[in-house]
């Protein structure tokens, strides 16, 4: 399979090793699709980056334009987002900007590098975006609060579909979930090696949590249940009492 380091890894020394490879997208696409399916079409749910390095190909293949072109001029421009890059293959992050940390073991020693710049093209549009909470905050204000869809396709990507977790339920690109006192968020973070970003809003926009995160990365950390607790704890100390119809702008 061309561009693909065979065999392709995102953790270890090897991820390492090959954290300035360029992956093309549509090499992503076809590693995704040379793994079995993990269950029938319509008889599961299951988060997949690879829906958004479809979506890219798509709108690449409609427009025939870059979706960092698109980006910007559709979002990025208008919203003011002058701290929002695409960065495509680049490793360079601009200035100035946190540091991040990879560990990884080595003939049984545990090893911690400094892998601020990487290639992201790994992730590609799965997580791919340089930014900041600040333009997270805008970012998810303008879009629950419409400034960005049309009414109807704003109800209809934040009506919530069962997922299998609780109180999280998934519309279409974002989570649905609801705090411990019943009220509603709309949100959907990220992570990649080393950092991670926290993005909520209460339908239609009018309170906002953002954040940025970054630690030594490896394998324990990234699922940490100390930190998903956490997590849970500060939404619900941000909206707890916040109570409305996800797909429902608030006034």
């Amino acid at each position: 399979m061309h561009g693909i380091p065979v065999p392709y890894s995102t953790t270890g020394k090897q991820w390492l090793d090959n954290r300035f490879h360029t992956y093309r997208p549509q090499d992503l696409v076809r590693l995704a699709l040379s793994k079995p399916a993990r269950f029938e079409p319509g008889t599961g749910w299951s988060y997949a980056n690879t829906n958004y390095v479809l979506a890219r190909l798509l709108i690449e293949k409609v427009t025939g334009r870059s979706l960092a072109e698109q980006m910007r001029e559709r979002i990025l421009g208008p919203l003011g987002l002058s701290g929002t890059v695409v960065p495509d293959a680049s490793p360079e992050i601009p200035e100035p900007h946190a540091h991040i940390y990879y560990r990884y073991e080595e003939d049984g020693r545990q090893e911690t590098v400094d892998i601020t710049r990487y290639n992201p093209s790994w992730v590609s549009t799965g997580g791919d975006m340089i930014s900041t909470s600040q333009d997270l905050a805008t970012f998810i204000s303008a879009l629950v609060g419409g400034r960005l869809l049309p009414a109807p396709l704003l109800a209809e990507m934040c009506t919530p579909h069962a997922t299998g977790i609780p109180n999280m339920d998934y519309g279409l690109g974002v989570f649905v979930q609801k705090t411990d006192c019943g009220g509603t968020v709309i949100t959907h973070n990220g992570g990649n090696v080393g950092s991670a970003s926290l993005m909520y809003s209460t339908p239609g926009g009018g309170k906002t949590l953002t954040a940025v995160l970054n630690w030594v990365d490896d394998a324990g950390m990234s699922i940490a249940a100390a930190f998903q607790n956490a997590q849970r704890r500060l939404v619900n100390e941000v909206f707890c009492g916040e109570q409305a119809d996800p797909a429902q702008p608030a006034d």
